[in-house]
């Protein structure tokens, strides 16, 4: 299954002389071979499964993909279609370019390699290529972890490693099922959560946040910012001055702004050596 040649694997739409070498996803296709993928522990994207099919494989599957925390979602069977022409059987599955990893098992090395942990919570950034520019900043400015939801975020495919220049390959991204769970538990193991957003009077140029302790940055979607549940449970909300006359930032943008501040605070505190010689991981 892993090969383009095999019958139930291909690129976008199964033909590759409609999509460009740039922009290939590569998917799975067919009941059987993705409860197979699933069982043999390949990193899957998302599920896409036709609406009101049922059988005892989608079942399988269903509950499978649910304890590995991939994605399924029903869909017409036009959508279908339009991803692949082969015999899909009512199944489609997206395989991801990248690994994910546990949260918890991220948090405890970092505490344990004695590092002061530096994360990124994006709540619902849709755009791929957003989330691609994000994670090139992630890297670029010592974040040890992007935390993404598992449902309501951008698909992580081609365009989004591409777009990262290969941070994507670099930066551990822990895909959770629910971001409220994970604020809680980031919150109860010892970190200072803040949010970025314009509903707050507490500017970035303050200079009154302190983000050298162990912080977890939530940065919200392009269309309406972080959701109040995550901003209840923030531990401080700050927001970028802007002297424009449009009222907000890209937040690709915003992001690197804030994720600089943190830098530039750890640096100053001796959190890293030099310039030359950053080890934020």
């Amino acid at each position: 299954m892993e090969s383009r040649q095999n019958k139930y694997v291909g690129n976008r739409f199964g033909d590759s002389s409609r999509t460009s070498k740039e922009d290939k996803t590569e998917m799975i296709f067919g009941l059987r071979p993705i409860l197979e993928a699933l069982s043999a522990g390949k990193e899957l994207e998302k599920i896409f499964l036709q609406r009101g099919a049922k059988n005892p494989t989608t079942d399988e599957i269903v509950q499978l993909a649910k304890k590995l925390e991939v994605p399924v979602v029903t869909v017409p069977l036009e959508k279908l279609n339009n991803l692949t022409r082969k015999n899909h059987q009512g199944a489609v599955a997206l395989i991801s370019p990248i690994s994910y990893v546990p949260l918890a098992e991220t948090v405890t090395s970092l505490f344990e390699q004695g590092k002061s942990p530096l994360l990124l919570i994006l709540d619902r950034v849709t755009d791929v290529r957003n989330f691609g520019a994000i994670a090139r900043n992630a890297e670029c400015m010592g974040v040890n972890a992007i935390v993404i939801p598992s449902r309501g975020g951008a698909q992580i495919n081609a365009d989004a490693v591409k777009t990262s220049a290969g941070a994507l390959h670099l930066v551990p991204v822990c895909r959770e099922p629910n971001l409220k769970d994970t604020i809680d538990y980031l919150k109860n193991s010892g970190f200072q959560i803040v949010a970025c957003t314009e509903k707050t009077e507490q500017n970035l140029s303050d200079m009154t946040l302190d983000m050298v302790g162990p912080t977890a940055i939530i940065m919200g979607s392009e269309e309406d910012g972080i959701s109040p549940e995550y901003l209840k449970r923030a531990d401080a909300r700050v927001r970028i001055p802007l002297l424009g006359q449009i009222g907000s930032l890209n937040v690709s943008v915003a992001t690197g702004i804030i994720l600089y501040e943190a830098m530039r605070q750890r640096l100053r505190d001796g959190g890293y050596a030099s310039l030359g010689s950053l080890e934020p991981r």
